[in-house]
């Protein structure tokens, strides 16, 4: 109606009515007359008001309650009465009327009517007894609030949580980000559960319910769709509000379709540009939802005090005076930010936010202020106590003496302020003012010691044995991996200095004893036995370590300049030999996050690599060409948001077609490594420059080395190895794979020009050749071990993989070694006795593509191919299945030259004779072991 009204230029009073359909004074959706009429007073009708379904007399407590909330003009029309068993009325004109008087005597309406059953008579009536009443006062207009609803409403401004706190839960466990169940569940289309997620944070206290379904192996615009669909349909789930959450504009307009109610859209900000955020604004104005706006512009995040005011400020001004947005609709999220990490720029995060949150709702009249409460404590998590206490202060703080209003919060483990240890208050206190520079460090110590206690609670209680350390008496290498993973400082120089004397070479320090320490913290860190402040606490001893050995690598490549007989002293400013390698660090288009990108870049820098960081908002364009001015060794991408994993697709294809050859690491919170398996791999992934997940900050180096090492080769055959089994498991899961049919996938076949790359040349011999003149001894030098032992499923981990260095690994190396003695000793009296033979037969044969070109067709000799008289013909499948890449559909035929070429095809078949001789000698000998380790060398 708005658009119609908008797009014709009539100005047209619009009117409302709902219809009660019993004594529940429910519509037929189940929403009460309030929340249907928080549903609509966007539209800004001229009347709302409730008709049929029930008599006047039936309609007393509803019209009345409707009445004290209506702020535009209201009307009833009522039915003549309840219809009888025959469907019709019975209320006669004077019954009617009488039943409509209370309306009047309250001074409830502006209008009056007659819907089912009522006549001429019965509206003269109702009218003749309305002439002896004042019509309904408009109510007088007050301070304009935040008014939302579900099935019922919900005035924000009235709102107090169950913790007594005027603040409005909005539950986070329905969000993909918020909770690892949910995303399974929503991954496996397991609808019917997830609402049980919904009902359970309603009861545990949410007002508001955020759907988020942001995951880039998920069709997001459908899953909120029918996510919404079925929400709608739960009473105990849609009686509250909706926060429809996307990183995608077109996900949350979509959800937005199917609610019933006045909901929360989260979110938009400025960093599109002011046109787009003004047009998506006054979208969401037309659909009569609230919003909240992210403290970005198209410079970025908005970090500071400062910022956050600054771009709220402008955002206010823009939607309310340019685009006429309610300032009550408006909910500011100036971005809670992690404190706690270990990096001094990141300790005003907290009162940053508590500070800004008063001036903007100062600056900003009856605007709220949200924020994601758990990234305040990301660096501690896994201890749930430590990270509810530190919400606890923080919230106390910013609600009751800034104002904050709205918070995404999992509201079953909130912690009453009052109900807090004064231990862990105090430490609490000082985090989140900064007041403290040791304030990280106890918290650290709090949290350890927290979560020794867990462990004692999971093993049944009693005392834990504090060992006295004594890590000074083992050797330098063992005492600087401890350093590096208890962050511990005091004596790396001495350590690293004995270190140094017993390797040949500085460089071996830094990738022996060091590598190996922060290997450990990356384990420990990923399975929560570290936390993120220790993280960076061990990669500042990493850099005190390398700092020291710096002198020394640089006198050695002086040494080595003079040996070669060049002058050390002509100095190049651009050398940056002495650095581990080069990065270049991104936050994709599109997206302004770059915290978690920061931390990787202090931790890749303290662990001496040459870290290029160009912000955030990246084109792919300027990553390319940055990539290629400062000819870096690595790329990493970062993103937050799940239209920065698209992103990173482009970015994956563009590398490629540009033929870099740097590895592409992808980071960031919505990020995983099936996604990165399945859509970003096949665009970009070879030997050479592989596609790799980085879970975390701690796991950086380990990759970035393994990359920039000598076991390159085998690091990239695992993660290649581990993307081909996930990618297969994610297609084999997928119930409705898309197949392009039979004509499409020939549409989009390789096509080779023959003309330009001719066909190889002719063999010198046609037709089959026998060869059957080796000896076993002679191939054994040619032997690859690795089937071996696959067949006998021993399998190393890097950097232990492939033979030799499968004897070296903890887990199977001895059994491994005894395997490979006892293989060899059998393999020598297989030479000596002659008991198996080798031989091999090879055919090659003019060939050529069939006529429609699916399949190749085999002549015995140029001459039949002159005839076109085929020995015979290999029928070659298509590839059908869709891909996430452009890359071409194949056909072995397409690799044949078509007729009028002289192309051919070779096959080979090797054979090992005897084996089934020795085996039946070593079954008759009841010998199983032998028989086995006979048919492995044999194959």
């Amino acid at each position: 109606v708005g658009e119609f009204l908008e797009v014709s230029g009539l100005d047209i009073p619009v009117f409302v009515s709902g219809t009660l359909v019993d004594q529940s004074g429910r519509t037929l959706s189940g929403q009460t007359g309030e929340a249907f009429y928080a549903s609509i007073r966007h539209a800004k009708p001229m009347c709302v008001g409730l008709n049929c379904a029930l008599g006047a007399q039936h309609m007393t407590p509803f019209v009345e309650r409707l009445a004290k909330c209506v702020e535009c003009f209201m009307h009833v029309y009522s039915n003549a009465g309840l219809p009888n068993a025959m469907g019709g009325y019975d209320e006669t004109p004077e019954d009617m009327a009488q039943y409509n008087k209370v309306f009047f005597e309250n001074g409830w309406l502006n209008m009056v009517g007659g819907c089912c059953g009522s006549t001429p008579p019965h509206i003269k009536a109702i009218r003749e007894m309305a002439e002896n009443y004042k019509p309904r006062k408009l109510p007088d207009v007050g301070r304009p609030k935040m008014w939302l609803s579900g099935l019922e409403d919900l005035i924000v401004d009235d709102v107090t949580n169950h913790l007594g706190l005027p603040f409005l839960n909005v539950g986070e466990r329905c969000n993909i980000s918020g909770s690892m169940r949910f995303k399974k569940l929503m991954m496996s289309g397991d609808y019917g559960t997830a609402m049980d997620i919904a009902k359970k944070q309603v009861e545990d206290g949410a007002h508001v319910i955020d759907i988020n379904v942001d995951d880039g192996l998920l069709d997001g615009l459908a899953a909120m769709q029918k996510f919404v669909k079925i929400a709608i349909t739960e009473p105990e789930v849609s009686k509250v509000p909706f926060m429809l959450d996307a990183s995608k504009f077109e996900i949350v307009v979509a959800g937005l379709k199917w609610c019933q109610g006045k909901c929360i859209v989260n979110s938009i900000s400025l960093k599109v540009g002011e046109e787009l955020f003004k047009e998506q604004a006054t979208l969401l104005k037309k659909h009569g939802a609230a919003v909240v706006v992210m403290a970005f512009d198209e410079e970025g995040q908005a970090a500071t005090e400062e910022d956050k005011v600054r771009i709220c400020k402008r955002s206010y001004d823009v939607l309310v005076n340019e685009v006429g947005f309610p300032p009550e609709d408006i909910i500011f999220d100036p971005n809670v930010l992690t404190i706690g990490t270990g990096m001094e720029e990141h300790s005003n995060y907290g009162i940053d936010f508590i500070n800004a949150t008063k001036t903007i709702k100062e600056v900003c009249p009856y605007v709220k202020i949200s924020g994601g409460i758990s990234n305040l404590s990301f660096g501690f998590r896994g201890v749930n106590k430590i990270r509810e206490s530190i919400h606890a202060v923080f919230l106390h703080h910013a609600v009751l003496e800034s104002g904050m209003d709205v918070g995404i919060v999992n509201a079953h483990e909130m912690i009453a302020y009052s109900e807090l240890e004064p231990e862990f208050k105090e430490a609490a206190e000082n985090l989140v003012y900064n007041k403290s520079e040791d304030a990280t460090e106890v918290m650290l110590q709090l949290t350890q010691k927290e979560r020794e206690a867990i462990e004692r609670r999971k093993k049944g209680g009693g005392p834990t044995k504090v060992k006295e350390s004594s890590w000074r008496d083992g050797p330098a290498k063992q005492r600087l991996e401890h350093a590096l993973v208890n962050g511990i400082s005091e004596h790396v120089v001495v350590d690293v200095e004995e270190a140094r004397l017993q390797c040949a070479r500085p460089l071996e320090v830094i990738e022996g004893p060091l590598m190996d320490g922060m290997n450990v913290v990356g384990d420990l860190f990923g399975s929560g036995k570290m936390f993120l402040p220790q993280v960076i606490k061990s990669a500042r001893v990493m850099k005190k370590a390398v700092a020291y050995l710096l002198p020394f690598m640089e006198a050695e490549k002086r040494e080595n300049l003079i040996a070669a007989g060049k002058d050390p002293d002509a100095i190049d400013e651009n050398d940056d030999s002495n650095f581990a390698g080069k990065v270049l660090m991104a936050t994709v288009k599109g997206d302004v996050h770059d915290i978690g990108k920061n931390i990787v870049a202090v931790v890749l820098g303290c662990n001496n690599y040459k870290v290029y960081d160009i912000g955030v908002m990246c084109s792919c364009e300027k990553i390319l060409e940055k990539a290629k001015e400062y000819n870096v060794d690595v790329i990493g991408l970062s993103g937050l948001i799940t239209p920065s994993l698209d992103e990173m697709v482009v970015v994956g294809k563009e590398l490629s077609k540009g033929g870099y050859k740097q590895p592409l690491l992808i980071g960031g919170a919505t990020t995983s490594k099936m996604h990165t398996a399945v859509k970003i791999a096949p665009n970009y992934f070879t030997m050479q420059h592989p596609v790799i997940h980085v879970l975390d900050a701690s796991r950086s180096v380990t990759v970035v080395s393994s990359l920039l090492g000598e076991n390159k080769e085998e690091f990239v055959e695992e993660i290649q190895e581990e993307y081909d089994e996930m990618r297969e498991d994610y297609y084999a899961g997928l119930e409705d794979r898309y197949f392009l049919t039979y004509k499409q996938a020939k549409e989009a076949k390789l096509k080779i020009d023959f003309d330009a790359v001719p066909p190889a040349p002719a063999p010198k011999k046609l037709g089959i050749t026998v060869i059957d003149q080796v000896k076993v001894a002679d191939v054994v030098p040619y032997i690859d071990w690795n089937p071996f032992f696959q067949t006998w499923e021993l399998r190393g981990r890097y950097p232990n993989r492939g033979y030799p260095k499968i004897f070296n690994d903890d887990t199977v190396g001895s059994e491994a070694k005894k395997l490979f003695d006892d293989a060899q000793a059998m393999l020598n009296q297989i030479v000596a006795d002659g008991s198996m033979t080798v031989k091999g037969v090879v055919g090659l044969f003019p060939a050529n593509q069939s006529a429609d070109g699916e399949d190749v067709n085999i002549y015995e000799t140029e001459a039949d191919r002159a005839a076109d008289n085929p020995t015979g013909t290999f029928c070659m499948l298509r590839q059908q299945a869709e891909k996430e890449s452009e890359d071409p559909y194949l056909s072995q035929s397409d690799f044949i030259a078509p007729a009028g070429y002289k192309d051919h095809l070779g096959m080979f078949a090797v054979a090992c004779f005897g084996c089934d001789e020795l085996v039946t000698k070593y079954e008759a000998e009841n010998d199983d072991y032998s028989k086995i380790m006979a048919q492995a060398l044999a194959d």
